[in-house]
């Protein structure tokens, strides 16, 4: 089973306590206010506007340029060969700008910022010429085959690179010194102000060069014939070096579907804990897709062997890519369903979760309205700041996960950064005219379409 959080909506999506919905089906984000108390624990009106997931919305890879394009893959790749070899006869206006990686972890750095806000952090860019320093003091070769395309921005003419260092250990002895570190994306994911649209495409873009660089790591020989294989198109794909094999090898994406399971009157959902979970943790159902299985079929298979749950209808919500679960597979896509239950009495398998129930929506709103996710994404914030200056050695992502429990609260669940999350506040919230809308219970006939 894979890691159990995150969502967004097509709509936008206007929420307080008293219930009252504004739709807009024809906007990109979603925005909800809660008054007296909000969940993001504290007492004043608070709002939050997403873009879109966390991990997606990535700037750089909106648009990918055409091939006769100097900021395209080849071209940019012929340039940055160029330049690394000492070629100034060619000049160029293109700009490089790097993100070392060490062990999965980015480089970042952090910054204060004004008032209230806390600390920020930032992706730690380097320059080209800064990256072939590192290399030269280290006795090992900087080519073309070490960097990784991320994309690019025509409007700066820059061009956007990953690079594993993980062999460079002379690199985390002098980026401490300027005050960088390398860290854990799943601590930045929930150090992100998930209001703050630069901050949350930085995540973006770390999510989608982690995700390139643990596939390469895996994909270093032929899963057909065991040759080595060669990085080809800036990184975007590989290819045996196998003669007689040549096999194109592609990024690797794992689908996942993750469903709340509602029951027949629309009153209560079932939510699950897994043994790794801390304390009072729940979060949606969630398991990956089989061969020659639909996305539908996959919710119902999954609930019914975790649970003994027959699901009926089934209809989309959102997706998010997920580049924090185990290394082996750098990037699972979770596509969240709303799932209605035919069936309601709980057998649970043992081996895939710890325990499964039905909460009621007035539980469910309580633990939302008392878990203090804005405390947690601070805190998260501020320890990345004293890694920074090297005063925190390391970070355990499950402190930040108790921090947002809230001490009145039975259970909560995972925060703004997991779709799972929006699949639970997108129902605990609703109104009888969003009921209508988007919620109401369907016939159980056939298969809802995507």
């Amino acid at each position: 089973m894979p890691s159990l959080l995150s969502s967004s909506s097509t709509f936008t999506l206007c929420c307080t306590l008293s219930k009252k919905f504004i739709l807009s089906p024809k906007a990109t984000t979603f925005s909800f206010t809660r008054k007296a108390v909000s969940y993001f624990g504290t007492k004043t009106t608070m709002s939050t506007n997403l873009q879109s997931h966390a991990f997606a919305g990535n700037p750089l890879r909106s648009k990918t340029p055409k091939s006769t394009d100097p900021l395209s893959p080849p071209l940019a790749f012929e340039t940055l060969k160029t330049q690394l070899l000492g070629n100034t006869h060619q000049l160029s206006s293109l700009n490089f700008k790097v993100l070392p990686f060490r062990k999965g972890r980015p480089l970042a750095s952090s910054s204060s910022t004004d008032g209230d806000l806390g600390p920020k952090w930032h992706l730690g860019w380097i320059s080209l010429d800064d990256c072939k320093g590192l290399f030269s003091g280290s006795g090992d070769e900087l080519s073309g085959d070490n960097m990784f395309y991320l994309g690019s921005r025509s409007e700066e003419d820059v061009v956007y690179w990953a690079i594993d260092v993980s062999g460079e250990n002379s690199l985390v002895t002098d980026s401490v010194s300027k005050q960088f570190c390398f860290v854990e994306l799943r601590t930045l994911m929930v150090a992100t102000d998930w209001a703050d649209e630069r901050a949350m495409s930085d995540l973006a873009v770390a999510g989608h060069a982690k995700a390139l660089l643990e596939w390469h790591n895996i994909s270093r020989f032929c899963g057909y014939c065991g040759e080595k294989t060669i990085t080809m198109e800036s990184g975007r794909r590989k290819q045996c070096s196998n003669e007689l094999c040549r096999r194109k090898i592609y990024p690797r994406v794992d689908p996942v579907v993750i469903m709340l399971v509602i029951d027949r009157e629309n009153d209560r959902v079932l939510l699950g804990r897994q043994s790794r979970f801390v304390p009072r943790m729940w979060s949606c159902l969630a398991g990956f897709i089989e061969p020659g299985e639909s996305l539908e079929e996959a919710v119902r298979r999954e609930t019914w062997e975790e649970t003994a749950i027959e699901v009926g209808e089934v209809k989309y919500h959102s997706s998010q890519p997920w580049p924090v679960g185990p290394s082996s597979m750098p990037c699972q896509l979770m596509v969240g369903f709303f799932a209605y239950a035919k069936s309601f009495e709980i057998n649970v398998d043992k081996e895939e979760l710890e325990d499964a129930q039905w909460h009621s929506r007035e539980d469910v709103q309580k633990a939302l309205m008392c878990a203090e996710y804005k405390k947690a994404q601070r805190t998260a914030a501020a320890k990345v700041e004293q890694m920074c200056k090297g005063i925190e050695k390391g970070h355990s992502s499950s402190s930040d996960f108790n921090l947002e429990s809230g001490e009145l609260a039975q259970m909560f669940f995972p925060g703004p950064f997991a779709i799972a999350h929006h699949l639970i506040t997108s129902w605990a919230n609703q109104d009888s005219a969003f009921d209508a809308v988007q919620l109401k219970q369907p016939p159980r006939s056939s298969e809802s379409n995507l």
